[in-house]
Formats: structure tokens, sequence, C-alpha cells
């Protein structure tokens, strides 16, 4: 497995599932998606989403595409050394 075709496939797909949730923060629907989610899973809603700032939400994004990354990358270095053994 080439490890960092697979660091770039997971820190994309983190970075982008967090750029999601960055656009419902933008767009004034993450409150009742949140409210859903935790709702179905029997849990009282009690978080607020705060007002939306492109620079924290440029934080989250690239902090996010970091560490997928960085566990992408991790996990196929450890595949690949299972794989050789």
């Amino acid at each position: 497995m080439n490890v960092r075709k697979a660091g770039i496939v997971l820190g994309t797909v983190i970075a982008g599932w967090h750029l999601c949730w960055s656009t419902l923060v933008a767009i004034g629907w993450a409150q009742p998606v949140i409210d859903f989610v935790l709702w179905m899973h029997f849990i009282k809603p009690i978080y607020l989403i705060e007002p939306f700032e492109l620079m924290r939400a440029a934080v989250l994004v690239c902090t996010s595409a970091i560490i997928g990354f960085a566990a992408g990358a991790a996990f196929a270095l450890v595949w690949n050394a299972w794989r050789r053994a």
C-alpha cells in the first residue's frame, strides 16, 4: 500500500467531512442537524453552535487534513509491515 496515497486519501476524506460541517455552520443549518443527530441517539441536545468564523473553519479543516494524513500513512505503514511478516 502506498503510504503517501493512503495519507492523502484519508486526510482528504476527513478534511472534506469537516468542510461540510463548516459549511453547515456558515449557512445556519448546523444547530438543527446536531440537534437531530443527538435526538436520534437518545441524547438530550445541550450543545449550542457558535457563529461561523472563517479562520476557525480553516484551522478545523487544515488540522483535520493533517491528522487524517498522519493516520492514513500510519495505517499504511502498519499494513505493509504486517503483510511482509
